[in-house]
Formats: C-alpha cells, sequence, structure tokens
C-alpha cells in the first residue's frame, strides 16, 4: 500500500486480557493461568511474550504498527461500546455477564454474513458449554464476563467486577483508533467463522455500520501435508526454525528464507512447511539476490534494444509485478515472473545475451523493481545470520557472559562485549523488564 503511495494506518493490538480457552465465554484466562502456575503477575507473562513476539517480528523484518494498542488499556472504551449495544437493545445482563443476543440481531442483519452461512446451521453445529443456561440463545457470546474473587484479572463496571469478552476487545480499539469502518481488517482463516463474524454483529449493534470494508484472511500453516497440533508434535516456534533444533527440521533456516518462502505461496492457499520447501526457498533466494547484486552493476549508457522479441517480453515481466501485487497480492506470481527474469540477467553477465539486446530503459526499470519489489515490498534484506544459522544461539551466549559479568559488577567486561558487537552491526538493547534484544543490520 505504501508503495502504491497510499497513507497508511496500520493498527495491530495486544489483547492482553487473556484469551479465553477455545471460544468459550466463561472460565479464567490462560495468562492468569500461567501466571498462577510461576507465581507471578500476570502483566509479567504478557510482558514476556509480547517483548519475545516484538523480537520475532524485528528478525521477520516486519514492519511495526503506526499503532499497538493493548485490550487491558482500553478497558473503558469496552465498557462503553458494551453499554451502548445494551442500550440499542441488542444484549443483556444475567448475574453481571453481558450476554449479545444474536437471535434478535440476526432477525435484522444477517449473523453469519461473513461466512455466508445460515443461522440455522450454526445453531446445528454448536456445542454444548458451561454457561449455556444463563443465556437465552446457544449463539450468543459475552461482551463482559463476571469475575470469580480469585480471579486475578478484573476490572470494575457497571455491572460489577469483571473482565471484557474476547471479541468487544477488537472491536472498541479498531474503532478508537479506524473509525467506526476502516479499510481493511486482516486476521487467519480460523478467525473468520466466530470472532470476525462477532466483530461485525457487535459494530452494526453499535454504529450501524460493519467495521471493514475488506477482509483478508490467511491460510492455514501445515507441516509435510499435516496441520500442526500438540498431539502429533509436529508444531515448532520460529526460533526453532532460525536454529533448526527441532526433531522435524534437518537444519537451521534463516528468517528470510523462511520470509521468502512464506511469498511464493499465496496468502489464502495452505502453507506447508517442509525441509525440501525451505531447502529450495533458501537456494532460490540466493538465486535472485545474485541476479539483483548483478544487476547494478549493469551500465546501460549505450543499451539500444536490439533484441525487440526479448525486449517485449522483458517489459512484460516486470509491468506483471504491479498486476499481480494489484490482484489480491499476489506474491507468487511476482516471484515466478522474477525468476523468468533471472536467466536473462545471468545470460547478459555471462555474455550469452548482449546488453543491447535491452533498452537502456528497461534495464533502468529492471534495476529499480527489482530494488523497490524485493527490498521494499517483500522486505527482504541481507543476512548478517551466517549460513549455518547458528549466530542467534552465538548472540545468546554472549548476552548471557554480559549478564553474569554485570551481575558481578564487571562493567568493563560488560561494555566490552556490547561495544565489539556494536561494532559488527549488531546492536544490543537492555529492556525495561530485564531481557535482551539484539538487531543486526
Amino acid at each position: 500500500m505504501k508503495y502504491l503511495g497510499y497513507k497508511v494506518r496500520y493498527v495491530r493490538n495486544i489483547t492482553d486480557a487473556g484469551h479465553l480457552e477455545g471460544d468459550r465465554d466463561e472460565g479464567d484466562d490462560k495468562f492468569a493461568k500461567k501466571a498462577r502456575l510461576e507465581q507471578v503477575e500476570p502483566m509479567e507473562i504478557v510482558q514476556k511474550y509480547t517483548v519475545g513476539f516484538h523480537q520475532v517480528m524485528d528478525l521477520f523484518n516486519n514492519m511495526p504498527p503506526s499503532i499497538e494498542p493493548t485490550a487491558t488499556g482500553h478497558i473503558l472504551e469496552q465498557i462503553e461500546m458494551t453499554k451502548q449495544i445494551i442500550a440499542n437493545g441488542y444484549a443483556y445482563e444475567v448475574n453481571g455477564t453481558i450476554y449479545f443476543d444474536v437471535e434478535k440481531y440476526n432477525k435484522e442483519k444477517p449473523y453469519g454474513i461473513l461466512t455466508n452461512r445460515k443461522l440455522e446451521d450454526l445453531l446445528e453445529g454448536t456445542r454444548d458449554l458451561d454457561g449455556q443456561d444463563e443465556k437465552r440463545g446457544r449463539l450468543d457470546f459475552a461482551l463482559w464476563i463476571k469475575a470469580k474473587p480469585e480471579h486475578l484479572m478484573q476490572w470494575p463496571s457497571p455491572w460489577g467486577s469483571g473482565f471484557p469478552g474476547w471479541h468487544i476487545e477488537c472491536s472498541a480499539m479498531s474503532e478508537k483508533y479506524l473509525g467506526k469502518q476502516f479499510d481493511i481488517h486482516g486476521g487467519g482463516m480460523d478467525l473468520a467463522a466466530t470472532h470476525h463474524t462477532n466483530e461485525i454483529a457487535q459494530s452494526e449493534a453499535c454504529y450501524h455500520t460493519s467495521p471493514a470494508k475488506y477482509w483478508m484472511h490467511t491460510n492455514m500453516l501445515t507441516v509435510n501435508g499435516t496441520r500442526m497440533s500438540k498431539s502429533l508434535g509436529n508444531g515448532f516456534l520460529p526460533g526453532e526454525l532460525f536454529t533448526g533444533e527441532h526433531p522435524l527440521l534437518e537444519k537451521a533456516y534463516s528468517p528470510m528464507t523462511v520470509r521468502f518462502f512464506m511469498l511464493q505461496t499465496h496468502y489464502r492457499s495452505t502453507l506447508d512447511f517442509s525441509n525440501e520447501a525451505l531447502q529450495a526457498s533458501e537456494k532460490g533466494l540466493k538465486r535472485l539476490w545474485d541476479a539483483y547484486e548483478l544487476l547494478q552493476n549493469f551500465d546501460t549508457t549505450n543499451s539500444t534494444a536490439s533484441d525487440n522479441e526479448l525486449e517485449t517480453k522483458v517489459a512484460k515481466l516486470i509491468q506483471g509485478f504491479d498486476e499481480s501485487m494489484n490482484d489480491d497480492f499476489n506474491t507468487a506470481k511476482v516471484v515466478a515472473n522474477m525468476f523468468e527474469l533471472v536467466p536473462v540477467i545471468n545470460s547478459i553477465k555471462d555474455g550469452i545475451i548482449n546488453i543491447n539486446a535491452l533498452s537502456g530503459s528497461t534495464i533502468q526499470l529492471l534495476k529499480e523493481k527489482f530494488k523497490s519489489y524485493l527490498e521494499d515490498v517483500f522486505g527482504l534484506k541481507v543476512e548478517s545470520v551466517t549460513s549455518d544459522g547458528k549466530l542467534p544461539g552465538v548472540i545468546q551466549l554472549l548476552i548471557d557472559i554480559r549478564k553474569e559479568a554485570k551481575a558481578k559488577k564487571d562493567f568493563a567486561t560488560s561494555d566490552k562485549i556490547r561495544n565489539q558487537l556494536l561494532e559488527l552491526n549488531i546492536q544490543l538493547k537492555d529492556e525495561k523488564n530485564g531481557e535482551v534484544s539484539w538487531t543486526a543490520s
């Protein structure tokens, strides 16, 4: 979007009030459970995983959001939105918990509009869950949940102490920073049937408009053709991909290799992880990057376009970059076009194709488009990570040694580690929570 010249406000919220187990509206949340287990404050758990998430996003070279609000920082907005939905007649209170009345809403607006499913079909597929007795309808969901006395995360409200339901968090924060209706809402396809459907219902009931004009749903990740699951033991974290320390991984894969691997599949298609696919992406990315570096040295001063057929072919492939991205962000097609251009670039370098076969303007455009897409649109970069992917582990070892030195008040050693890493373009950052993050440029 920025490449096309749009002004972009990207909001990515942190739902730090804790997601409930599954899609349930009752019970304790995951943050609170883990906090009790580790005997720490819930926000310590939140901070730990938020910092870790940011570190992974940095390694992937992802753009940071314009605004990153937290659910716990917007309790007031969630309460006010819930009050308005009640006032509009689409929610009701039962013993301090507020439920959204799905069947009443469906009489005026189709509840399953996002997935094109009728209410009757949704009711047939509903499971029996705890707390169904106090609901008017089986599909009704909680906007606000009454907290038990021992619940670690709770806030005062007009209905007593409680905490927000999962769905209301996103609606309240998106309205605050993007308005009652905004352009694009993203998320995984697993969120469409319940979470995003409920977001639409809440916003329509509160503001009388759908929250987003377009919904972009990414497909699921699989491993060797099988969906990731704890029971199968085939799930791994990004850090394990980067170090190779998982039984399913034959080696370590760098963040840019994994990013490029993802770009070769359309976001609405299933993405299947396998060692063969990742290793092919590693080789493919090197091939593309080598061609890109060769391009930088091409002298276009006297190029005359002596081969009209080749000139037309190259120009069409370059034009396809923008056309493919404008057609539902088809990164896979752009990559395919790039790979078709690589043999041309290599043949010019090897003298098989005379550089005068293409016009100077076409070669210049090829240079510009390769740079724009590889670096700016695709967000790829030259990695300082060693070829075997061991650098993250080495950096962590140095961070641990530096921590020990600081604990012993050996600040000379601590500063030496930090300064010498900085000379290698590796910057350490001491976080407020005592953790240390690092970035390599």
